[in-house]
């Protein structure tokens, strides 16, 4: 221990000052750096926990949305079925389909005709509240 006390300068006590002061500012910076990294963590953490009750939200969002137009395909497609299960009515009056031929009447062309309708019917409905659902679902942030 002696070599070193003289090699520092003696037993004057400044280089024992000098150390403490260089040792205090390391642990003063130390420790500040510290504080900032802590607060820099509990922004980080605020910040997750707020995007992820953003993204809960949204996800309820989409799911009412969802059940909202699928509901309401629902019962559209319901009723274009029974529409077209009984037959295509002639607004003018009370018979399905007006005028077809008798040759027409083997190969049953007014079934035919309802079948294809009440498809064409249906695919068209699907379309619909494909378009909405998507355009809701775009909507919502």
């Amino acid at each position: 221990m002696n070599f070193l006390f003289n090699l520092l300068g003696g037993p004057s006590g400044q280089i024992y000052i000098y150390l403490a002061l260089v040792l205090g500012g390391f642990g003063a910076g130390f420790y500040v750096e510290h504080l900032r990294f802590s607060e820099y963590k509990s922004a980080v953490e605020i910040a997750a926990q707020k995007q992820k009750a953003e993204v809960e939200s949204i996800k309820k969002q989409h799911q009412l949305v969802t059940k909202g137009i699928q509901d309401e395909y629902d019962a559209k497609l319901n009723l274009v079925r029974q529409y077209y299960a009984n037959g295509v009515r002639n607004p003018n009056g009370s018979s399905t389909v007006p005028g077809l031929s008798t040759t027409a009447k083997i190969a049953d062309v007014a079934a035919a005709y309802n079948l294809l309708a009440g498809q064409c019917a249906e695919t068209t409905v699907q379309l619909i509240e494909l378009q909405k659902w998507i355009n809701e679902q775009i909507g919502i942030k």
